[in-house]
């Protein structure tokens, strides 16, 4: 053993250290690896900086920017509204759906992407079905990572498969973008039948991180009395008032209007005014407490459903909900009345109370003179209220949810997407400069401002991949990976090809779950050809192992998809164990065996 391999090995402890300790942000590790390796001799500068020019790191930029433009015209809210049509309540199908589509997903983005994309519309889901939003999300995380292998680009060892095999070996031949599906579609079926048949033993029953109702706990505190959303059903024989003013829902009842699904017509009001027309067979959402609700709907013979059904998405909190507004002195509002102001065709939100003096109104607030200071509570979309901030008239006491959707930009945000596969399937043009194709047509589209697809790229998981490259190389160029090989296939001796890859698949799994996949994948892959070169094994299919082995991790909640879902899922670290031992061990078994169909080995 060289000082220099010494050396090597003793900056990766320090880094598994810094992993598992947290003692630096992993962004941190990374830089300091740039900045230590050359200045300790392991690396040239030239080497400890390119990492930030690599096909990989480009490449995940670039998916992240494509990711971003999906997200912003509503492409993935449309493939929810999809799922829950098809699936029903059947916790079974929804969570087979819900995971499968999000494996699909992350084929073409990286999985904390895809995971990120989807997790809004998986909690909306569980919520709407009843359905535990603990026993959907796990399954659409594992599913997330897993979907990663199905092809070259879904996850980020796979993205940096082939620069770390170039360091290793020039002259191998590099991977297809469908290389390891085979794999990624083994271990999804896989996982599917895992938590279909054992879900029920191995997911935790919480129901996560759920909010209480349509406002924040402050609002709800304050405004305690006025109750919660209600959809009701006006039957197709009722023969009562059309006029929403002359039925006097509000005077009579203390209960608000807030949307009209005029069934007749197919069309939605989310601000009704007083001329607004209700008809039979039409489906209203209201807002007021219970008991008046269900007063309302006996005198009136409507029927009060269970559920949000025709408004579930419309009014669901990503799309909308309440927040409370300051009337400013510069505001047009001031000595005005809501009614005559046509509050509700200016603005398009619902006025619910006003705040003054320390007391909360409810009765008659259309004929209120407003005052500065005044707070109203409102209820609306969250695109009518990132609407409204920008005028002078009001201002919010809590941040403004959900973003403006760009529906009218989806058409370019899917074909920006399609070009960028385009160019890798059918013109072999290099992942990274496809990938940013795709990114360059969503600005150039107007799907994403150029300021929007910077603030869209994680830079933390970019400064990793970045900095761990270089920790790759040096341990290539010192010969450490050769070194260590030759220990390992002299403690294990002569074995077969299929058996070594086992071997390889365990040291990865074990050494993904301390740090990161990125971290595995540089420092793996090396030692992985270089043990197999010395057993007279295909140093690719070692390579390929490794990559996919370092999706195997689900015993902790170390990875980043894992992290991501702890919180709204509710999950403690043994919720990950239960159900990610059977998962781990089900995710070797399975890998094993494809390799060993699929490939020859």
């Amino acid at each position: 053993m060289t000082p220099e391999i010494i050396l090597v090995m003793a900056v990766l402890c320090v880094a598994i250290l810094l992993f598992i300790f947290e003692w630096v942000r992993v962004d941190v590790v990374g830089i300091i690896m740039m900045v230590s390796l050359p200045l300790l001799g392991l690396v040239s500068p030239q080497e400890a900086i390119s990492g930030l020019s690599s096909n990989a790191v480009v490449s995940i930029i670039a998916v992240i920017i494509i990711g971003a433009g999906l997200d912003k015209t509503g492409a993935m809210n449309s493939l929810a509204r999809l799922i829950l049509k098809f699936a029903g309540k059947s916790e079974a199908r929804i969570v087979t759906l819900i995971s499968s589509t999000v494996a699909v997903i992350s084929s073409f983005m990286q999985n904390i992407g895809a995971a990120a994309l989807f997790m809004p519309a998986a909690r909306r889901i569980g919520k709407q079905t009843g359905i535990p939003v603990s026993r959907i999300l796990l399954p659409m995380g594992y599913c997330a990572i897993i979907g990663g292998c199905l092809t070259l680009i879904g996850s980020s060892p796979l993205i940096l498969v082939n620069d770390v095999m170039k360091i290793t070996n020039p002259d191998v031949e590099p991977f297809g973008l469908f290389s390891v599906t085979p794999i990624g579609i083994a271990l999804t079926i896989a996982a599917l039948i895992y938590f279909v048949t054992l879900g029920r033993f191995v997911l935790p029953s919480g129901k996560g991180e759920e909010s209480s109702g349509p406002m924040s706990a402050i609002l709800a505190d304050t405004y305690r009395d006025l109750g919660n959303l209600y959809e009701l059903h006006i039957p197709a024989d009722w023969s009562g008032e059309t006029l929403l003013e002359n039925l006097s829902i509000r005077p009579l009842y203390y209960v608000t209007v807030v949307a009209i699904s005029q069934n007749r017509t197919k069309h939605k009001i989310f601000a009704p005014k007083r001329d607004s027309e209700i008809g039979p067979g039409d489906d209203i959402a209201v807002f007021g407490s219970e008991e008046m609700v269900r007063k309302m709907a006996a005198q009136l013979g409507w029927r009060l459903k269970h559920d949000m059904v025709a408004f579930a998405e419309d009014l669901s909190p990503n799309n909308a909900g309440i927040i409370e507004a300051i009337i400013t002195p510069r505001s047009e509002l001031v000595h005005h009345t809501m009614r005559s102001f046509a509050f509700r065709k200016n603005y398009q939100v619902n006025p619910m109370a006003i705040y003054r003096n320390n007391e909360v109104l409810v009765a008659g607030i259309s004929e209120i003179p407003l005052q500065p200071g005044d707070a109203l509570l409102l209820q609306g979309r969250w695109e009518k209220f990132h609407v409204l901030k920008k005028k002078p008239d009001l201002v919010f006491t809590e941040e403004v949810q959900g973003e403006i959707i760009k529906t009218d930009k989806l058409k370019y945000a899917v074909a920006c997407l399609a070009v960028a596969l385009t160019l890798i399937l059918g013109f072999q043009v290099q992942l990274s400069v496809a990938l940013l194709s795709g990114a360059l047509g969503m600005v150039l589209t107007g799907v994403l401002s150029i300021d929007e697809a910077y603030g869209a790229v994680d830079w933390m998981t970019v400064f990793l991949l970045a900095g761990l490259i270089p920790l790759g190389i040096a341990f290539q160029n010192t010969g450490a990976a050769g070194y260590i090989a030759t220990s390992i296939m002299g403690a294990i001796g002569n074995v077969s090809p299929l058996l070594l890859l086992s071997v390889i698949a365990m040291l990865t799994s074990f050494f993904t779950l301390v740090a990161s996949n990125v971290g595995a994948t540089v420092l793996m892959v090396p030692l992985a050809m270089n043990m197999a070169a010395s057993a007279g094994a295909d140093p690719r299919m070692a390579a390929l192992v490794v990559v996919v082995a370092c999706s195997n991790t689900f015993v902790l909640p170390t990875h980043q998809v894992n992290a991501l879902i702890m919180r709204p899922g509710g999950y403690k670290t043994i919720d990950y164990f239960r159900a990610g031992t059977g998962m781990t061990l089900l995710y070797l078994i399975v890998m094993m065996a494809t390799i060993h169909f699929f490939y020859g080995i």
